[in-house]
This record gives C-alpha cells, structure tokens and sequence, in this order.
C-alpha cells in the first residue's frame, strides 16, 4: 500500500492556502485538553476500593487522618460489592468551602440501583489532593471501631 500525499493545485499568481496559526494575534485559542479533576480521580478509586476490585491499602498514601480508617471499616462491609453488573460513578458534584478543600458528592450506578457516596478532599503542603473523609449512603463509622 503506498501512501498517497495530496496537495491543492495553485494557479499561477495566486496566493498560497492562507495559514491558521492560533498563536498569531487574532487567532483563536488553542484548545486544551482538560485533565479529568480530582473529585473525578477519587470518586473512581474510591467506588473501585468499595467494590473490592482494587484493595484498601491502594488508598493508603491517598488518605489523611481517620479517612483510610472510615475506608477500610466500609470495604470490610462490601457496599458496593455485586453480582453482574459493576458500580460506576454516574455523576459528580463538588463545593469549595475554603482554598484547598473539596466537599464531593458521587452518584454511584449499579444496574438499577443508585447510591450515594460522600467524600473531602484537602490540599497538602505538597499539593497534592489526599481524601479526609468519606460516607457511603449514610453509613458512618462508629466512633469506638468493633475490633
């Protein structure tokens, strides 16, 4: 197969194919991908660790405080573990109640069912994201863990 390069035919004295340079004065500006946030990257790893396809301590260094504590109590319970067809996050919310911090919501979809999950998010002074919190439909850990 050869590859073919195809090129438009000028008439002489014509002018050459006007160019589009987004980074002349007057061009548009370039589109820029952008990259998932992230309430989306903790709302994905976190129904993931709820529904036993990824293991709690994958979340360790993702954590601060009590969370990987709240974590771990709730994926001992399996919440979002089922049979068929698996949880995905179906929608996401989030408000910033000062710089730095995130309170998300996740809309997580199993089939017909649809649960909520709740889940904080704060800025280290290395800024890096790490989760603080997390609740799912309501279950919250109990004060004194049973061992």
């Amino acid at each position: 197969m050869n590859k073919v390069m195809t090129r438009t035919r000028r008439t002489p004295g014509s002018r050459p194919p006007v160019r589009h340079d987004s980074r002349r004065p007057g061009g548009s500006a370039p589109a820029t991908p952008r990259g998932p946030r992230p309430t989306d990257l903790f709302a994905e790893r976190l129904v993931e660790v709820l529904s036993g396809r990824r293991p709690v301590h994958s979340m360790l260094r993702h954590t601060a405080g009590r969370a990987y504590d709240e974590l771990a109590w709730l994926a001992e319970r399996g919440p979002l573990r089922t049979r068929g067809t698996r949880p995905v996050v179906r929608d996401i919310g989030y408000y910033i109640p000062r710089s730095g911090a995130v309170e998300a919501f996740a809309r997580i979809g199993a089939g017909d069912q649809l649960r909520a999950m709740a889940f904080r998010l704060e800025q280290g002074q290395d800024l890096r994201w790490r989760c603080t919190a997390v609740e799912l439909g309501g279950t919250r850990m109990p004060s004194t863990p049973d061992l």
